[in-house]
């Protein structure tokens, strides 16, 4: 008796406690947010596309010239480079010990010229002191011997030279002069341009940066050249950007950045507006999304189309 009367108590406890934590949590725990009041539009007609940051000549993805395992890297994101530094080096033990032997053979024939030189000149010397103290075709047989002989060299040397180049491709230089982007190599890690994924060095200028806007095609005629602009930071709208303009790309391409939304066309095509604004100060890093507002002309209503001279 005593024993069911335990299990009828740890029964209700049980169901009492399943039903506290059912009512608890269907109480609503969120504390009211503080609500962004987004700024009204820059303009009272516009046109909006979302921008992607970038250099102005484009961000330069450096790759390697000869496929093989990192050695060494020579450079850190953020840093500032000239055009001609070394930014990274591919193992380059077999091209050096190649050209090592491409070294020796431009010295074998050389010494390998000496002999048909030295033998042409005493021909010659012998030659210039009489007339027929030595036979023209032993003259002609020396001469053939400096020929090829000269011709053993060049070829050495030329022998020298690709394995030097083949040294000198393995160390990646710096393009153009900029700024270290990103860096995605490691010693030790295999490096082939083939293979696909980012670049092993992103190089670009952020001093002044691009901003490539992607207007719908469906509002493409209402961009004109060198209209008015602004930009927003996503996160931060209060903070507005004007506007350089730069150039329009007359090719309309794809779309290439998707918002994921069940009611976005995945086959629109896009028109490229590249706007510029001056660092500055800006908290704006490249690579970034921006809103962009460009300034248009009213659009006209439908009915003043169909209003014609009847």
């Amino acid at each position: 008796m005593k024993r069911f009367a335990i299990l009828a108590i740890l029964a209700l406890a049980g169901i009492a406690a399943a039903l506290y934590a059912v009512f608890d949590t269907g109480r609503s725990t969120d504390r009211p947010g503080i609500g962004l009041t987004a700024p009204p539009p820059p303009f009272a007609h516009f046109v909006a596309g979302a921008g992607l940051t970038e250099t102005g000549r484009g961000n330069v993805a450096v790759g390697t010239n000869l496929p093989g395992i990192a050695r060494e890297v020579l450079v850190r994101a953020g840093e500032g480079v000239n055009a001609g530094a070394p930014l990274f080096r591919i193992d380059d033990r077999d091209a050096s010990s190649r050209l090592a032997v491409a070294d020796a053979a431009v010295q074998q024939a050389q010494a390998g010229l000496a002999a048909p030189q030295h033998r042409l000149g005493y021909l010659q010397r012998l030659n210039s002191r009489g007339q027929d103290l030595v036979a023209r075709d032993m003259v002609t047989a020396a001469q053939d011997d400096v020929s090829a002989a000269t011709a053993a060299v060049a070829a050495a040397r030329a022998m020298q030279v690709q394995a030097r180049t083949t040294v000198d491709r393995l160390l990646v230089r710096a393009p153009v002069a900029g700024k270290v982007l990103q860096v995605n190599v490691r010693p030790g890690q295999y490096v082939d341009n083939a293979a696909g994924g980012p670049p092993p060095v992103l190089l670009g200028n952020d001093e002044r940066i691009y901003l490539r806007v992607n207007i719908d095609e469906s509002d493409a005629w209402r961009v004109r050249p060198g209209a008015r602009a602004m930009a927003a930071v996503r996160g931060n709208p209060g903070q507005r950007i004007p506007l350089h303009f730069e150039y329009i790309e007359p090719y309309v391409t794809p779309r290439a950045s998707l918002t994921g939304q069940s009611t976005e066309r995945t086959d629109l095509r896009t028109l490229q507006v590249v706007y510029s604004f001056p660092r500055d100060g800006q908290r704006v890093y490249l690579g970034q999304q921006m809103d962009a507002y460009i300034q248009t002309a009213p659009t006209p209503s439908p009915a003043a189309g169909r209003n014609g001279p009847g």
